[in-house]
């Protein structure tokens, strides 16, 4: 079984959740999900943040983020031990949410990761903070367009499985 590390990313409300939901759906093996920022919204909450999705609160992780990437490379490691424990299991499959374009090529060059942005021409690309306002700034290996209905991105999410050769 070959084991993919998918780099999954787009501006805010463009679908990567539903996406890989879509995914699980139509998977026949069990995929790991994981964000980079997940330790840092830990981080946040303890100062206060309730789990907003505002654009105040977008700018708070991309700042937050970016100081821990500075200050000690928290984000890249923790998303490290994540591909550590996804390299033990028998997931064929682990899409890692992740924004910032240095850090993407950080994690295809160390990890050999594919890339694949959600592009949604019916949401508007969010550009109050670093991390949303880049997520064009890459090329990316695969690119899914989500502006048409659920069910259009349900095959798409099919098609992806299926060249993972994953499908059900």
């Amino acid at each position: 079984m070959n084991k993919n590390i998918i780099i999954i990313n787009g501006s805010g409300q463009w679908g990567k959740d539903t996406f890989v939901h879509l995914v699980k759906k139509n998977c026949k093996y069990q995929i790991m999900n994981y964000s980079s920022v997940n330790k840092v919204k830990m981080i946040a909450k303890m100062g206060g943040w309730n789990g907003g999705k505002t654009e105040k609160d977008r700018k708070l992780l991309s700042d937050l983020k970016l100081l821990f990437s500075e200050y000690n490379d928290m984000p890249y490691k923790d998303v490290v031990e994540v591909i550590i424990i996804f390299n033990q299991n028998k997931c064929p499959l682990l899409f890692l949410h992740i924004r910032e374009p240095k850090e993407i090529q950080r994690f295809v060059d160390n990890f050999n990761a594919k890339t694949l942005l959600i592009a949604n021409n019916n949401v508007e690309k969010i550009e109050s903070n670093m991390a949303d306002a880049n997520v064009l700034n890459f090329n990316y290996n695969y690119v899914i367009d989500n502006s048409g209905t659920l069910d259009d991105l349900e095959q798409k999410a099919i098609s992806f499985i299926k060249e993972m050769n994953i499908y059900k």
